[in-house]
Formats: structure tokens, sequence, C-alpha cells
């Protein structure tokens, strides 16, 4: 096995015979994502590929391969699309589409929180992405908004660890600690993920867009499925309907949160009272 950790590709460097490194986008403990040029689709491409030290990992390997499961089940207009993968070899890979977008979390940081304008339509285009996960009986387990792309539609990616919900039933501590539900943290005392855990998921992301902080004020750690924090407040001025929602969306219990549509239903009166948006020249309506 190679002891490197990363393939350090550059601009102009071969991944392989079809797909030229442009930039580095980032990666975690297994894989790496590079933006490339594809000469199959002749266009931008997204490629995760399994870091060199881990090629002969069995559970890197399953990971990606779960992935590539996920993104042949999952076809919605709201979720990433992957476009063909290579699962053995020197450099297993997933090539995905390129979406055209800053991140959410990249947004809060540096403008703080989103307009309604922005905010109504994100949370009705993602939870109509969740209803159609929860349709197939699948569950994402990491909504967090550095996994939301913002645009027209917002776009959910990253789909590492999503899997059926039969699966998801014998996960523990699947996800992102900030935006992990009760349930995926501490199965035994809130029971087993399920569609309500993305439910969790979207509403801290909301949270996050519409106040410009976390619902929470600290990861979760081992201690706090205990008690589960109630949320922070949210801004004076935000509509009670968006904030029922929201504080609906993060109740401790999963059976008294919202489903899906039912976010969409809530929020899409809201959305209706808004002027349209204009975006990249020209106006954005419903």
């Amino acid at each position: 096995m190679s002891s490197l950790t990363s393939w350090d590709f550059v601009e102009g460097d071969p991944i392989t015979a079809e797909l030229t490194a442009v930039r580095r986008l980032g990666g975690g403990s297994a894989y790496e994502a590079y933006l490339a040029f594809d000469e199959i689709t002749y266009a931008p491409v997204v490629v995760k590929i399994v870091r060199p030290d881990q090629v002969e990992d069995e559970h890197s390997l399953r990971g990606l391969a779960r992935e590539v499961d996920a993104l042949a089940t999952i076809n919605h207009p709201v979720v990433v699309r992957g476009l063909r993968h290579v699962l053995s070899g020197e450099r297993p890979h997933v090539v995905l589409e390129q979406i055209d977008g800053p991140r959410l979390s990249t947004l809060v940081r540096r403008y703080g929180p989103l307009q309604e304008q922005q905010y109504l339509p994100l949370a009705i285009e993602v939870a109509s992405a969740l209803h159609y996960l929860a349709h197939l009986g699948w569950v994402h387990l990491d909504v967090k908004p550095s996994n939301v792309i913002m645009g027209a539609p917002a776009r959910l990616i990253d789909l590492s660890v999503a899997r059926p919900v039969a699966d998801a039933a014998r996960t523990v501590r699947i996800g992102t600690d900030a935006y992990m539900s009760p349930e995926q943290a501490d199965p035994d005392r809130f029971g087993a993920p399920s569609t309500a855990s993305d439910v969790w998921g979207l509403c801290a992301t909301l949270f996050e867009g519409v106040a410009g902080y976390r619902a929470f004020d600290r990861a979760h750690n081992d201690e706090l499925p205990q008690t589960y924090d109630d949320p922070y407040q949210l801004p004076d001025g935000v509509p009670p309907e968006v904030s029922k929602v929201l504080y609906a969306g993060l109740d401790r219990d999963p059976a008294n949160r919202p489903l899906p549509r039912e976010i969409a239903e809530a929020l899409e009166p809201v959305l209706d009272r808004q002027p349209p948006v204009r975006l990249g020249g020209a106006l954005r309506t419903r």
C-alpha cells in the first residue's frame, strides 16, 4: 500500500486518460475531490478519488461503492448527479457533475444571514429532495450548509454516507456532529435514524442560513445526546411560519418533526408573499 496520503494533482496533471486536473477542491480522510476537465463529456466535472494510501482499504472502497449506488438510485433535480465511476485499480474514483454556485456555508460565513428570497426557495427545494429520498426509502444523513450549493435550484451534494433506511437503522454517529440528529448520535435513547433525521439536518442548516449562527453553540459531543439543549432563539423579524417549522424540525423526538413535504407546504405561502429576486441578471420567479 502506498504511504502517500494525497495525489497532489496540479493543473494539467492527468488523473486518468480522460480526466485532467484543474485544481483540488478538498477532501476527507479517505477521499480527495478535484475539479477536472473531462474529455468524454467535454466539460468540467468533479472527480472524487480514493487517496493513494486508501486504495486497498476495504472500508474506503465500500464507502465509494455505496456512494455510487446512492447516485445511481437517487435521480432528483436538486441532488448532484453521478456521471460514471471506476471502483477498482490504481485510482478508484467517481465522476460527478460540476455545479456552479457557492456553498451555503461559504455565503453565511462571508455575508451573514440570507434574505428571505434566498432561504425560502432553498428550504422548499431541499425539502423536495428529502421527500423524494423518503419515497425511495433512503436517507442522506449529512444535510449541512457545506453540502448545499446555492443556485436556482439549490443542490444537495455528497451522498457518501447516504443509505437505505434499513441500513441506516444499524448505524451510530454517521454524519457531522454539529448537524447530527439525536437518533443518529444515540439510537438507543432516541430511536433509529430515519427521514426525520434528514429533517433535523435540513432545519439545522436552514436555522444557520436564517440566523447567521448555528442553532446550537457547539458540536454534539458524547454528553450532549443525553440532554440535547434547546436551540437558540431566531432573530426578531423572522416570519412566524419559518420559526415554527425550524423549531419543530429540531424537536428531540423524531415523531414530532414535520415531514419534508410539510416543510415545503408551510413555507410556500411565505415565499409567495416575497418579491422576485434577481439572480445573474435574470428575475427568479415561481
